[in-house]
């Protein structure tokens, strides 16, 4: 703590006694670690007598990020392990989605899907998302359980992948073994069937949000940028794995003979690597619980000491920081105007909520619109890239007869498509990593505007030229922008609050309370509605367009335009903080 300069008025020593007592007793009480030690000024310096507020006697309470190391509390270094062990979420939920994205068509045409079908499929998912994430990350903002705010979520929602994967893989299956009549066991398998791929696509685009404010809560700044590079890498050795297994013919082989069939054993490889990975990922890095101050202060304490009396609660997001299961103010704020930090206590409805995403500050809102471009493009080129691979680069024809050349050579197309998805996860990967040096070079603008610019020129390239080899090597453009989607977006978010903290910091200091009731589980959960959202585009508008065209290369063309659209949008609006 700095020198304190020598007072004029005599009774400024027993000030200071007072001021060493209080430390005392709150070290005692707290039992925290040295670097989280925090001083307490219950009573009024002799100068500071009748200061701010106007009323002589009542005691003043400053921020106490002016007084050295112990105003602002750095959270610390975690390890590159520690960071792995992080990312394997996101390598078990791609793994699942490589999974899902070569098995569920012909899943869904084993079961015998109407055609009319196929768009309740994929968009009753998307659409559920949009409307619930938000509300799920706001309420985890608010959780208070006892293993940490984000980790309950992270593991709902890895058991609602598995229960999804289970149905749509093998309940085929298990409706054949259990009923007998035909036509009951149509109308089931095809129930059951589209429950499990509504549940898992659910969840799989849900979990992206808690994860990464796991990250944000638990790592300091420069630590959120390692994690976000881990995560891409691991995305995209996920996708690559998953795709090479999707690929192999395991029909033949005794695995497949021994499981049943291909489905049971991509389920038992899905399951298994999801269930490591959720695990793994759990136990990467403590997270500490939110709690109420009033029930971690002793009954003593509460009675002497004004700084933590129990009438008021602290908001994720503003005042407050938890470590290692004791409560932490960052900032302490002056006098009466604490009393306005009670609004907290206010449950999070539907209407607070939307007030709360409708109040987002304008550089948030342009943040969310280029993520939404952005995954409008990708989506719009890879749902329909091994059909556009197999129609228009090796024009062969899904509608033939399946034993005739024209169907074969389509199938053909769609394997080497598969390969094509397979070079963008490993590229992807490459990408992540060279982004660390890239950043230092080009800064958050420059990779964002890249990754826009590369893949709209790539996609253009693809639909105007189509060629085998030119094809597959253009899709390093897609690894270029997958990386940049999961990265960038997050790392503006993390900055954003980063400049949000020190302008609360700073309020604290004038007195002032900006209470938003928005955290980083709100503001994850608000990028990660734009996939859904997207999907939603794509899903109700690009079989209109492909319907009018009568060929799918209108779709590799529209995820140009709306690419190089959203380049442009990423240099004017969206805002970089220096």
């Amino acid at each position: 703590m700095k020198e304190f300069e020598p007072l004029p008025q005599p009774d400024h020593l027993c000030w200071l006694l007072s001021q060493a007592l209080c430390q005392i007793q709150l070290e005692a009480q707290t039992r925290g670690p040295p670097g989280w030690r925090w001083a307490c000024r219950q009573v009024p310096h002799p100068v500071a007598m009748g200061g701010n507020s106007g009323q002589p006697g009542v005691p003043t309470y400053k921020s106490l990020a002016e007084d050295g190391p112990f105003g602002s509390v750095e959270l610390p270094k975690r390890s590159t392990g520690r960071l792995v062990m992080h990312s394997m979420a996101m390598f078990g939920r791609e793994f699942c989605y490589a999974v899902e994205a070569a098995y569920v068509t012909p899943v869904l045409l084993s079961v015998g899907l109407p055609k009319r079908l196929y768009s309740v499929v994929w968009l009753l998912s998307p659409v559920l998302g949009f409307l619930l994430q938000p509300v799920v990350g706001s309420a985890s903002d608010h959780c208070r359980a006892r293993w940490g705010r984000r980790r309950p979520y992270i593991l709902a929602l890895s058991v609602i992948m598995l229960l999804g994967m289970a149905l749509y893989l093998n309940g085929d299956a298990v409706i054949s073994a259990l009923i007998a009549d035909r036509r009951k066991k149509l109308t089931w398998a095809i129930t059951i069937t589209m429950i499990g791929v509504v549940l898992f696509d659910f969840a799989a685009d849900f979990i992206d949000g808690p994860i990464k404010a796991y990250l944000f809560d638990v790592c300091s700044h420069q630590d959120k940028e390692r994690g976000l590079h881990h995560h891409a890498l691991f995305t995209g050795l996920g996708g690559a794995l998953g795709y090479i297994l999707g690929a192999i013919d395991w029909a033949h082989l005794k695995l497949g003979r021994m499981l049943g069939t291909e489905f049971q054993v991509m389920f038992f490889f899905s399951a298994l690597m999801l269930t490591l990975c959720v695990v793994i990922h759990l136990c990467s890095i403590p997270e500490a619980p939110l709690r109420d101050v009033a029930k971690d202060i002793p009954p003593q304490q509460d009675s002497q000491d004004p700084l933590l009396s129990s009438d008021r609660m602290y908001e994720y997001g503003s005042i407050e920081k938890v470590k290692n299961g004791y409560i932490n103010p960052e900032m302490v704020l002056q006098g009466e105007k604490t009393k306005n930090t009670q609004q907290t206590r206010r449950t999070m409805t539907m209407k607070s909520l939307l007030r709360a995403l409708v109040s987002m500050p304008p550089h948030y809102r342009y943040l969310c619109i280029s993520h939404l471009l952005g995954w409008t493009a990708f989506l719009s080129n890879m749902l329909f890239f091994t059909d556009f691979m197999g129609q228009i680069v090796y024009h062969g024809d899904p509608y033939s007869a399946h034993n005739s050349t024209e169907f074969l050579i389509y199938q053909r197309g769609v394997e080497v498509g598969c390969w094509g998805l397979c070079i963008n996860s490993v590229f992807s990967s490459l990408y992540s990593y060279f982004q660390k040096v890239l950043v230092s070079y080009v800064g958050l603008k420059g990779l964002y505007f890249m990754g826009y610019l590369l893949f709209g020129l790539g996609t253009g390239f693809i639909g105007l030229f189509p060629n085998i080899y030119s094809t597959l090597v253009l899709c390093t453009s897609f690894g270029v922008m997958s990386s940049t989607l999961y990265t960038v977006p997050f790392n503006l978010i993390a900055e954003y609050h980063r400049e949000e903290q020190e302008k609360q910091r700073r309020q604290a200091q004038g007195g002032d309370v900006d209470s938003s009731g928005r955290g980083q589980g709100l503001d994850c959960a608000a990028l990660t509605c734009m996939v859904q959202l997207a999907q939603i585009l794509v899903g109700g508008g690009l079989g209109f367009l492909v319907n009018i065209a009568g060929s799918v290369v209108v779709v590799v063309i529209t995820a140009s335009v709306v690419a190089l659209i959203g380049c442009c949008f990423v240099v004017l609006f969206v805002r970089y903080v220096a």
